[in-house]
């Protein structure tokens, strides 16, 4: 049996925990960043929220664009204050997931006005 693949399980964390905020579930949100122990596992799922953010905010009109690259710095920022807090970690990952959702409501709204 092989051991699953960290990187995979922080996606999918990653992914799990954009839907459960975009359904506006903050108890569900707050049992699945309270599930997640170890920092490795937390920066992981971090790992997955950025790729998520990346590949929405390359989608962005430039302007758009060079303003999600800021918060992105910001959020970088944000966890290498907390390196070592777990607790820091898991507000990071919050605010990492709500960016995901704020650079998709951006990308339809960009899509809306170009087609």
């Amino acid at each position: 049996m092989t051991a699953p693949d960290p990187q995979a399980a922080g996606r999918e964390t990653a992914d799990e925990l954009v839907r459960r905020l975009s359904a506006d579930d903050a108890a569900g949100v707050d049992e699945l960043l309270a599930g997640i122990t170890e920092i490795r596992d937390l920066v992981f799922v971090g790992a997955g929220l950025t790729t998520i953010a990346r590949a929405h905010g390359r989608q962005l009109p430039p302007a758009q664009r060079a303003q999600a690259s800021t918060r992105q710095l910001n959020l970088g920022q944000l966890r290498d204050r907390h390196r070592g807090d777990p607790d820091g970690l898991r507000t990071w990952l919050r605010r990492s997931a709500e960016e995901v959702l704020v650079l998709r409501a951006l990308r339809e709204a960009a899509a809306r006005v170009a087609g």
